[in-house]
């Protein structure tokens, strides 16, 4: 994964959570690829930092992105963008994205793993890099006002619950798929978390908290399409169903 993997400091939890997922996940392979056929034009990578919150829960870092921008403006975002020419690898992509971005020094990030590619219906292949902030005080950020209005954090927790979420079907090339929504708000501010953002934090948090979300997720294929946890829920919904006709007729 390169130089910028290093050993997570920090609590138990952090500790724990580094133990299990080298014990029961393999970095997909096409993931941080330096030779991947890939144009750089059509690679990016987005950043997960991961913090222990005052409460001892996890949380991650979001972005507000700038309402001046082209695209996606004012849009939730986690920090992140394309790959340059010079950037090495993934890793890099993602950790140069948000020095720019929300100020984050690389040397405070472990970054203990990449997820599985996320393709966009424009040809872009997202990778999401996963990093550890083993000391969120000595974080200071600094926003690049071009490019983000503003940085929060939400628990990690909130993409596995039915809480603050709703989700909407959509359907792409004959295809139905649901595109989730979630609701947060902290003081006076409210945001919006949907889309491939908040498909790629369900994926975050069911791998780095080892358990399946409270929904149905219903991706799209370009997104992995049906999951396990998927098929188990249709399974019970029709076992349900069954028992309630059953019921109806008797």
């Amino acid at each position: 994964m390169g130089s910028s993997r290093a050993a997570v400091r920090g609590s138990q939890r952090l500790q724990a959570l580094l133990h299990n997922l080298q014990s029961s996940y393999s970095m997909p392979t096409e993931a941080n690829n330096s030779n991947s056929k890939l144009t750089v034009s059509k690679r990016a990578a987005v950043l997960i930092c991961v913090f222990e919150g005052a409460d001892g829960n996890l949380r991650v870092f979001l972005t507000q992105r700038a309402s001046s921008l082209s695209t996606h403006s004012g849009e939730v975002a986690l920090p992140g963008g394309k790959r340059e020419e010079g950037d090495a690898d993934d890793v890099q992509t993602a950790l140069r994205e948000a020095k720019e971005e929300i100020g984050l020094d690389p040397s405070l990030l472990s970054v203990i793993t990449l997820l599985e590619p996320f393709r966009t219906k424009y040809g872009v292949t997202i990778i999401p890099v996963v990093g550890i902030l083993s000391e969120k005080d000595a974080f200071s950020p600094i926003l690049n006002s071009a490019e983000v209005e503003v940085i929060f954090d939400v628990p990690l927790e909130m993409f596995l619950k039915n809480d603050n979420r709703r989700s909407e079907e959509r359907e792409w090339m004959g295809e139905k798929h649901l595109v989730h929504y979630f609701d947060y708000e902290v003081g006076d501010k409210k945001y919006v978390i949907w889309a491939i953002t908040a498909a790629i934090l369900i994926r975050a948090a069911t791998l780095l908290l080892q358990r399946p979300p409270a929904f149905l997720e219903q991706r799209p294929k370009i997104w992995g399409g049906i999951t396990e946890n998927d098929m188990i829920i249709l399974g019970s919904s029709s076992n349900n169903d069954f028992i309630f006709q059953v019921c109806i007729i008797v």
